[in-house]
Formats: C-alpha cells, sequence, structure tokens
C-alpha cells in the first residue's frame, strides 16, 4: 500500500513509498482511509519535538486523524463490521493515518457522523477530542463561566469555541484582522484582534483559559484569571503528572518537572490551577462528539484540501500557521 512517510527526523519533507499492510490483530480494526487532516502535531513529530516522549521508529508513517470504511476486524472486535464508515484519532503509539490503511485499536474508533461526509469527519477527531479533554473532562466548565481560548481560528480553536458555547459560557478568544467576523460567526462573545489589541489588558476574572500558544501567552494568561481559575496548555511545559500518566522514566518527569516549574510556581501565588493536557484516543467520547455532530451543535470546519499526492505542501501549509479550521488530504 501507498503511505506518507519520514526516514529520520528533520525539516525536509518526507516522502509517498511503498509499505506492507498492517497487521491486525485480535482487538484491530483494519480501515481504508478516504480523508485525513493535517495537525500541527504532525510536523512537531517529523521535526522531533516530540522525540523524548513518543519514542517512534523509522520509517515513520505520519497522520493522526481519519475517516474510512472498515475492510476487516480482528477476531476480539464485537462494535464493527466490514463495511462500517468510522473515524478515529488512533492512539498515539499506533499513528499512521497518511496512507491507504490502518489498523486502530476498536477502543479508539466511532461510527462517522451520518449528516457528514468522509473528508469533513477526517477534519475532527484530533480536535474535537482536544477540546472535550480540556473543555468537559479536564476545567468541568459549568454553565455561566467565562473561558478564554487562544487562537480562535485554528483547528482546536474553532472546535473549542463552538463546544464552550454549547456548555453555555462566555467566550473570549484572538485572532487576526480579516477572521474577526468570521470567528464570530462560529460563537465567540469577545474577539480580540491579536495585532491590534492586547488581550491581557481586555480581559479579567476569567474562569479557563485554555493556551495552544507559546511561554508569553501562557504567563499572560495568569493575569486574566480570577482566584482559583485554571490554565491549562494543550503546547506544554509538560507537568510532572504527565509524566506519570505517560509512565515515562524518572529521567523525563525529574526534565518535566524542571520545565514547567515556573509556570507552576507562579500560578499558586494566584491560587490558579496549572495542567498540561495531551490529547488521547477515545472511541466513547467521539460517540458523545458524534451526537453534537448530528445535532448540529458542532459543525466541522475546513480550510484547504490537498490530493495525497501534495501531503508533503499541506504539512508545509500547516505549519505557516495561517489555516482557518483543519486541512484536509484525500486519500481515496
Amino acid at each position: 500500500m501507498k503511505a506518507f512517510l519520514i526516514d529520520r527526523y528533520g525539516k525536509k519533507a518526507g516522502r509517498i513509498g511503498e509499505v506492507a499492510v498492517p497487521e491486525v490483530g485480535d482487538h484491530d480494526v483494519l480501515v481504508q482511509v478516504h480523508a485525513t487532516s493535517v495537525n500541527l502535531l504532525d510536523t512537531k513529530i517529523s521535526t522531533g519535538e516530540f522525540k523524548l516522549i513518543l519514542p517512534y521508529s523509522f520509517p515513520l508513517i505520519l497522520g493522526n486523524d481519519l475517516a474510512g470504511v472498515v475492510t476487516s476486524v480482528g477476531s476480539a472486535v464485537q462494535r464493527f463490521k466490514p463495511g462500517d464508515e468510522v473515524y478515529a484519532r488512533p492512539p498515539q503509539e499506533r499513528i499512521g493515518t497518511f496512507a491507504e490503511l490502518i489498523a486502530v485499536k476498536e477502543n479508539a474508533l466511532a461510527l462517522k457522523p451520518q449528516n457528514i461526509n468522509m473528508q469533513e469527519a477526517a477534519s475532527l477527531p484530533l480536535v474535537a477530542l482536544t477540546a472535550w479533554q480540556v473543555l468537559v473532562e479536564t476545567a468541568r466548565l459549568k454553565k455561566g463561566q467565562k473561558v478564554f481560548i487562544h487562537a480562535g481560528s485554528g483547528g482546536v480553536g474553532t472546535l473549542a469555541i463552538q463546544l464552550a458555547k454549547h456548555l453555555g459560557t462566555f467566550v473570549a478568544t484572538t485572532t487576526s484582522t480579516n477572521n474577526v467576523d468570521w470567528v464570530k460567526a462560529l460563537g465567540a462573545d469577545v474577539v480580540i484582534d491579536y495585532k491590534k489589541q492586547n488581550f491581557e489588558s481586555i480581559l479579567q476574572d476569567y474562569d479557563v483559559v485554555l493556551n495552544s500558544l507559546g511561554a508569553d501567552e501562557l504567563e499572560k494568561s495568569l493575569t486574566i484569571l480570577r482566584p482559583g481559575g485554571q490554565l491549562i496548555s494543550i503546547s506544554g511545559p509538560p507537568t510532572p503528572q504527565f509524566a506519570q500518566e505517560q509512565k515515562l522514566p524518572w529521567v523525563l518527569s525529574l526534565i518535566m518537572r524542571m520545565l514547567s516549574s515556573g509556570i507552576r510556581r507562579k500560578a499558586r501565588k494566584k491560587n490558579i490551577n496549572y495542567a498540561f493536557v495531551f490529547m488521547r484516543a477515545s472511541g466513547a467520547q467521539l460517540d458523545e462528539i458524534t451526537a453534537l455532530i448530528e445535532s448540529g451543535i458542532i459543525k466541522p470546519v475546513i480550510d484547504r484540501t490537498f490530493p495525497f499526492e501534495s501531503t508533503a505542501e499541506a504539512l508545509s501549509y500547516i505549519g505557516q500557521g495561517r489555516s482557518k479550521g483543519k486541512v484536509i488530504i484525500k486519500i481515496q
């Protein structure tokens, strides 16, 4: 089968090559990939940014989102059968959706929402699960609370705004000048043009911040949170708790303790809780997200679609950080 893969970490683009069809374990589902999407995570993996916590071997097939059709199932699989239309974010240790076929653990899969097509479905798993695990699982957002979401026009931001509004919260976000009205249409109550305004001088007394940007924005976010508020980052720095959850070696746990010590100390001084969330695969949570999609509460947001042959170009495009929503690669 054909797949897009890298042979080493670095900034060089990968290549499309022939690889063996994946083996299907007892609890695996073999999926013919119809569409996948590109995430910033893919570029960070390819450059080696996560090699300490995600030690992949080469050649490595990239890709963290899929929508497709089940072709076969393992002997212990109960929820899926050949012909089912499914979507998923595969478990982090078995990524590889930039390919014609992928074997995915049954518990990471969900049936594709019936009211959207394959490309729309492929845009959702990673960003929707990230938004869910930050806002529902970690922050436990309640109706009437105030949440600030960095980068509202990005892949995670567009989904997080919709989910936060569904949960009954007041939502503020940032974007560039050209996207202000577009992001407001997603449901944000306050949209700050980061090219003209500083969010930290406008916002105050927020309950939750979802950070997806760098260290400067992370620290400034502390100033807008009320005492008892939550600063939740998906871009780091990782915490000792994360190292424990990932069962990482004690040396890496120590490194993460040191990397996050500054922001954790500053958060404690303000009586703010700092947490790092690294999204995990979950078919059960995708089932809940599917219900929101089929009821029209959450809608996919797609920027551009590339053919499989232009996967390297799609990765380059997402790396520029200018996409509005998700970038899709059409496989079938």
